[in-house]
């Protein structure tokens, strides 16, 4: 029997989930629901219907798990609780300071459901997490570091975006190599936001518009790119059209951990990804958690669990014997 995939939500994130359920046999496209009018929506899978999220209030039975593909910022806070009150469900939550009010929330609503939520699913929070605790259980004494990029960060350039006179917008963060050669090397140095990551922007301005009030409001942008050296580049729609249309991303966790009665000993642990498509990943991600879920509520576990909380044969569409025969 399939496990039937609803997924709420049919942006990028959305997309990316379709396009993983495709490649999922063991799984099938139940619906998609949108809180925009579902007559305007034309997605890739035949033969599947597009919903409006109302429908959701009555659709228990067609459903085994909910990928909810909304925004940390508005969107999860709500929709995870309420949902997780009918079905299992799977979000990519990552605001990282407001996980636990969130988990919190999440497994409030899933204890009483008889439901799992598994929250913040994706590559950070999720692999780089996983990645960063095995590193601290195996090696205490170490230090771990985070670079992303180089990739296009979606919430910088938005915020780009609406700033006035910019008419389109993409945001680059790219790690600064030589820090990340020195944290290869094991001195586990002290690092500032400056000397990890860059920005770099390309800016696409409306007819008449103050470049260098632009390229100012940029650079002194608060939380997102004053504490950063920050490069502006002004081009045309045809140049964005053809050289920044997609949305790849990647990154790093790099540990570095002391063994030996007298911590002489250096090993580097290293795990980095490199995505052409930061939204397809993450939707691979959030499907291969949906079977988790499916799994272990049908063993009877409810409530709210994170990429810590699940053991990696419950992600696999193998059985327990092939895995050990040809992974382990």
């Amino acid at each position: 029997m399939s496990i039937r995939i609803g997924i709420m939500g049919y942006g990028n994130l959305g997309r990316g989930v379709e396009c993983a359920i495709k490649q999922s046999s063991d799984m099938e496209l139940k619906a998609i629901f949108t809180r925009r009018n579902p007559e305007t929506l034309k997605i890739n899978t035949e033969g599947v219907s597009v919903k409006s999220a109302d429908e959701l209030e009555n659709m228990e039975d067609e459903i085994d798990v909910l990928i909810i593909c909304g925004g940390s910022a508005t969107d999860l806070p709500g929709m995870t609780p309420k949902y997780v009150s009918k079905y299992n469900v799977i979000d990519s939550f990552d605001t990282h300071a407001k996980i636990p009010e969130h988990f919190s929330n999440v497994d409030n609503a899933a204890k009483k459901s008889g439901k799992i939520g598994i929250i913040s699913c994706g590559w950070d929070p999720g692999m780089f997490s996983l990645n960063r605790l095995y590193a601290l259980s195996i090696l205490p004494d170490g230090k771990d570091y985070t670079f992303w990029g180089k990739g296009v960060s979606q919430g910088h350039s938005d915020a780009v975006r609406r700033i006035q006179g910019v008419k389109d917008a993409r945001q680059y963060t790219i790690p600064v190599e030589e820090s990340v050669n020195a944290v290869r090397s094991g001195i586990n140095p002290e690092l500032t936001t400056r000397q990890k990551h860059t920005r770099e922007c390309f800016v696409v301005a409306e007819e008449g518009a103050d470049t260098s009030a632009i390229e100012e409001a940029i650079k002194t942008m608060p939380n997102y790119f004053a504490d950063y050296d920050t490069t502006v580049h002004f081009i045309s729609e045809e140049e964005m059209a053809r050289d920044h249309s997609g949305l790849p991303h990647g990154g790093s966790v790099i540990y570095t951990g002391k063994t030996g009665m007298d911590n002489k000993n250096t090993n580097v642990i290293e795990y980095s990804l490199k995505l052409d498509s930061n939204p397809e990943f993450t939707g691979a991600v959030l499907v291969a958690y949906a079977r988790a879920a499916y799994k272990m509520n049908k063993e009877g576990i409810s409530g709210a669990k994170t990429v810590f909380d699940i053991a990696p044969a419950y992600l696999s569409q193998l059985s327990g014997d092939e895995i050990r025969a040809h992974y382990l």
